[in-house]
C-alpha cells in the first residue's frame, strides 16, 4: 500500500511516499481502508520527535481516521466489512482494572494510532475491533475524520472532568484551535455562557461563529482583567486550559471562588508557575484530562 512515512525524526521534509506492506490483523483487530485523515498537532510533535519518548521508525502518522471496514478478526463480531466507521484513536490493552472500568484513557498501556503505533496516514490502517464507531451518516469523510481526537478530548474535559453545568461561565483559551473551537460549541451545548480568547481579530470572529458569547484578543488585551470585566468581578466557574506555560498564571487569577481549571495539554510551554495562596485561599481545583473513552465519543 501506498502511505506517508518518515525514517528519522524532523521537519516536514523527513516525511515522504512510499510503498509498504498492508497491515496484518490481529484475531482482536479489523483493517480499515482510509477514506480521509486528519492532520493533528501530536502528527507534528511525533515527527519532531518527543523527548523520552521511542517511536517506532519508520513509522505512518494519522491519529484522525474514519474509512471503510475491509477485514475483521476472528473476535471481532460487532462490525463487518463494507461498515463506514470512525476510529477511537486511543488504544488500551482491554482488560487492566481501569479499562475493565471503563476509564481506558488511565491505562498503563495506553496508546493513540499515529503515535507508537502506525496510524491512517497510509491506504489502510490496523485496529483494534473495540475502536470503530458507526460514522453518522450526515458526514462527510472529511468532516468525520476531523472530530475523533479533539472532540474526546474537549467532551472529557468539560462533561466528565469539570462538569460543566447550564448557566455556568466557562472560559475556552486558543479559540482557533481544533480542542479550543470544540470546547466552545460543547460548553455552548451544556448551556454555558462561553468566553473565548485567540490572537487574532480573525480568528475571533471564528470563535463568535462557533456560539462564544465574549471572545477578548490575549495578545493584545490584559485579558484576567478582561474576564474579570465580563463577568462582574466574580470570575469563570471553569477555564479550558490547554495552552500552558503562557496562559497558565492568568487562569488561575480568571477564576471565581470554588472554580475549576481542567487542562489537557501545554502548547506554550511545561513550565508553567503556580501561586499556591489563590489555590487553597479561593478553594480552586484543578484537573487533569487527556483524551477521553470510547463512552465519551459515543456520547459526543
Amino acid at each position: 500500500m501506498r502511505a506517508i512515512i518518515f525514517s528519522q525524526h524532523g521537519g516536514p521534509e523527513v516525511l515522504q511516499v512510499g510503498e509498504v506492506p498492508n497491515p496484518q490483523i490481529k484475531a482482536n483487530e479489523v483493517l480499515v481502508e482510509v477514506r480521509a485523515c486528519a492532520l493533528n498537532h501530536l502528527d507534528v510533535w511525533v515527527r519532531n520527535g518527543l523527548p523520552g519518548i521511542k517511536i517506532p521508525l519508520p513509522h505512518i502518522l494519522g491519529c484522525d481516521v474514519a474509512g471503510v471496514v475491509r477485514e475483521v478478526g476472528d473476535l471481532v463480531t460487532w462490525t463487518k466489512a463494507g461498515d463506514e466507521v470512525m476510529v477511537q484513536p486511543g488504544v488500551s490493552c482491554g482488560h487492566c482494572p481501569e479499562c475493565l472500568a471503563g476509564r481506558v484513557n488511565m491505562c498503563d498501556e495506553y496508546d493513540i494510532v499515529g503515535y507508537r503505533r502506525d496510524g491512517g496516514y497510509a491506504e489502510f490502517v490496523a485496529v483494534p475491533g473495540v475502536n470503530v464507531i458507526p460514522k453518522p451518516k450526515n458526514l462527510s469523510w472529511e468532516a468525520a475524520a476531523a472530530l475523533p481526537l479533539v472532540t474526546l478530548t474537549a467532551w472529557h474535559m468539560l462533561v466528565t472532568r469539570a462538569q460543566a453545568q447550564p448557566g455556568e461561565d466557562v472560559l475556552v483559551h486558543a479559540a482557533g484551535s481544533g480542542v479550543g473551537s470544540l470546547g466552545i460549541q460543547i460548553a455552548k451545548l451544556l448551556g454555558a455562557r462561553v468566553i473565548a480568547t485567540a490572537s487574532s481579530d480573525e480568528k475571533l470572529a471564528k470563535a463568535r461563529e462557533l456560539g462564544a458569547d465574549e471572545t477578548i484578543n490575549y495578545s493584545m488585551d490584559d485579558w484576567p482583567k478582561q474576564v474579570k470585566r465580563l463577568t462582574q468581578g466574580r470570575g469563570v466557574d471553569v477555564v479550558f486550559e490547554h495552552t500552558g506555560e503562557t496562559t497558565w498564571a492568568g487562569s488561575i487569577l480568571s477564576l471565581k471562588k470554588g472554580g475549576r481549571l481542567v487542562t489537557c495539554g501545554a502548547t506554550s510551554g511545561f513550565d508553567a508557575r503556580t501561586d499556591l495562596r489563590h489555590v487553597f485561599y479561593r478553594h480552586l481545583t484543578i484537573l487533569g484530562s487527556m483524551m477521553g473513552s470510547k463512552a465519551d465519543l459515543l456520547a459526543a
